[in-house]
């Protein structure tokens, strides 16, 4: 049978796993040092954050930057404590576009009270089930993990493209600032920031570089995560060898090229899938950089 990955849960067992010698190892991988601006934090200073991040300040191959305080990513923001909710609210986030499913928002829901912050956009679909797991757990292994994972990558561009679609809908009417998160913020928003800087024109390897700031900065946040797991596929998940797990839960730049490689296939590449999924021809892509570059 399929075995099926509540990335929910997935983002809470790593509270033990990515800090064990074994799983840190796997994701020592290697990234950019955080943004020395003074005036500008790559990671965002909140009590409970789970790998809330700042896109800006990125560099395009035309020499703009991204701005700053406008575009984020995030995991789930089920911890996010008052003090912290006086942050955001001091950057005037305005939009959040979730990816997680039903289920991942139900065990970690958002902390803003019915009617009130940001408008959020999510999906009701039952379970991030991606069904490539042999059905023999016990024998699976780190390299057969890897192998789902850079599998699944290309899989998300069909279908979550809807949910990137409106995401990119609400950066053109201008309802920023906005940030968007799946429960890790590592796969769905993974793809999603990914999608994203290639369209304002940043470079493929500094947005690899971005997509592995996960290693440095998901692992201090389940550490004091308040969340564990709860259900019959999070303690699946704590059974697997340490290394399986950390298969599973690191960024590993294989992955986001995955990705990479499906967008090139499109026809006209990137852009052509920007233009044809996304809906975002020359006019929009140029309204997008003059919205969300400087």
């Amino acid at each position: 049978m399929n075995w099926r990955i509540s990335f929910a849960a997935a983002a809470a067992v790593t509270l033990g796993l990515l800090v064990q010698p074994a799983a840190q190892s796997a994701a020592q991988v290697a990234a950019p040092a955080p943004s020395r601006q003074a005036a500008h934090q790559r990671l965002l200073p909140l009590e409970g954050g789970r790998n809330f991040r700042d896109l800006g300040g990125y560099r395009t191959a035309d020499g703009r930057t991204v701005k700053w305080g406008k575009l984020f990513r995030s995991g789930s923001m089920v911890d996010l404590t008052a003090q912290d909710l006086g942050i955001l609210n001091k950057l005037g986030i305005r939009t959040i576009c979730d990816y997680r499913d039903r289920n991942e928002r139900k065990a970690e829901p958002m902390p803003w009270a019915s009617g009130t912050g940001p408008t959020i956009f999510a999906d009701d679909y039952d379970n991030m089930a991606i069904g490539l797991v042999p059905g023999d757990m016990g024998k699976i292994t780190p390299e057969a993990a890897s192998a789902m994972m850079a599998k699944s990558y290309p899989m998300m561009l069909r279908t979550f493209a809807p949910q990137f679609k409106r995401m990119f809908g609400e950066l053109l009417a201008g309802h920023a600032p906005l940030a968007f998160n799946c429960s890790a913020g590592k796969d769905r928003t993974g793809v999603s920031s990914a999608l994203l800087l290639t369209a304002l024109g940043v470079p493929r390897e500094t947005v690899i570089q971005d997509y592995l700031l996960t290693n440095r900065y998901l692992p201090q946040a389940l550490a004091k995560a308040k969340t564990g797991p709860s259900d019959a596929t999070g303690k699946a998940f704590l059974s697997l060898p340490p290394a399986v797990q950390a298969a599973f839960m690191k960024a590993d730049r294989a992955y986001i090229e995955a990705a990479f490689k499906a967008l090139d296939a499109h026809p006209g590449g990137a852009m052509g899938y920007l233009r044809d999924e996304m809906g975002l021809g020359k006019p929009q892509i140029a309204k997008l950089r003059t919205l969300y570059l400087d």
